[in-house]
């Protein structure tokens, strides 16, 4: 009987290994990744540089903001123009620069509307001159006429009717006056600004020859001149071709005194001679 050999190959066991990568491959790899981290950099480095301009510019602003609320930067000398009828001193002490504000802080609204309980003043400008002068501009209003008031005391009167203050008697502006059954505490600013309104448009030719300018409830205006002669002009309106009108008449008329012409239609002028009594 045959005996089966059992042949075993102890020969040493072959290992497969994986085929190596092309250099070209790896390259290509490595550059992608580093790629891909230049943009994180990049962003990281501008995200910090942002901060630090950030912080640098809180920072400049807050120091800018300390120094000029320091002494240095605050008002020290104060000087006004155009102030005719109010005195520097109370005007000062009421506009608020007194107390050494800073100058970051002053403007012509702050200040205008501290100055607002004086008559004359109209309205002011504010110029800085660093480090701590301010040159205040004041535009005063203008009397165009002058008007009792209800205790006897005659007052300037602007374009608007307002009272600006006490005017002497020898004062050479027309004298308003508002004809009303009742007595008016001051009408020229309400009822009677027509009047008022007139006297500011006075042509040079013959407004210092007006002496009296009378409204009436109605709103009709009246011209009384000094040589007396009266012009009626009726409601303040067309005044430029009413006053053409009487220009006219005071240059080639031959009026005598308490002649009343009516100019309320320029083109048909009417004249009523004084009443003989």
């Amino acid at each position: 009987m045959s005996r089966r050999r059992a042949t075993i190959d102890v020969s040493p066991t072959r290992r497969v290994r994986s085929t190596p990568r092309s250099k070209a491959t790896s390259s290509s790899s490595r550059q992608k990744v580093a790629r891909e981290k230049i943009p994180r950099r990049r962003m990281r480095r501008l995200t910090k540089w942002m901060l630090g301009v950030g912080l640098l510019v809180t920072a400049l602003v807050f120091a800018t903001q300390w120094t000029l609320q320091q002494s240095f930067f605050r008002v020290q000398h104060v000087t006004f123009v155009g102030l005719h009828h109010e005195t520097p001193a109370a005007v000062l002490a009421a506009s608020g620069l007194l107390s050494h504000p800073a100058m970051i802080n002053v403007n012509d609204a702050a200040v205008g509307q501290q100055l607002r309980s004086f008559t004359w003043i109209n309205s002011v400008t504010v110029t800085k001159h660093w480090p701590n002068s301010v040159v205040v501009s004041v535009q005063e209003g203008v009397g165009v006429a002058v008007a009792f008031t209800s205790k006897h005391v005659l007052e300037f009167v602007d374009a608007k009717g307002r009272e600006l203050g006490v005017a002497p008697l020898k004062e050479d502006l027309p004298t308003l006056q508002y004809v009303h059954p009742t007595n008016a505490t001051w009408p020229f600013a309400r009822a009677g600004r027509a009047s008022a309104y007139v006297a500011s448009q006075l042509p040079r030719a013959f407004g210092s020859q007006v002496s009296v300018i009378t409204e009436d409830a109605g709103g009709l205006v009246t011209l009384k001149m000094t040589t007396p002669v009266s012009f009626v002009l009726g409601p303040a309106t067309n005044l430029n071709a009413k006053f053409v009108a009487i220009a006219s008449v005071i240059a080639h008329g031959t009026l005598v005194p308490g002649d009343v012409v009516d100019v309320t239609v320029p083109d048909e002028l009417a004249v009523t001679p004084p009443t003989s009594h």
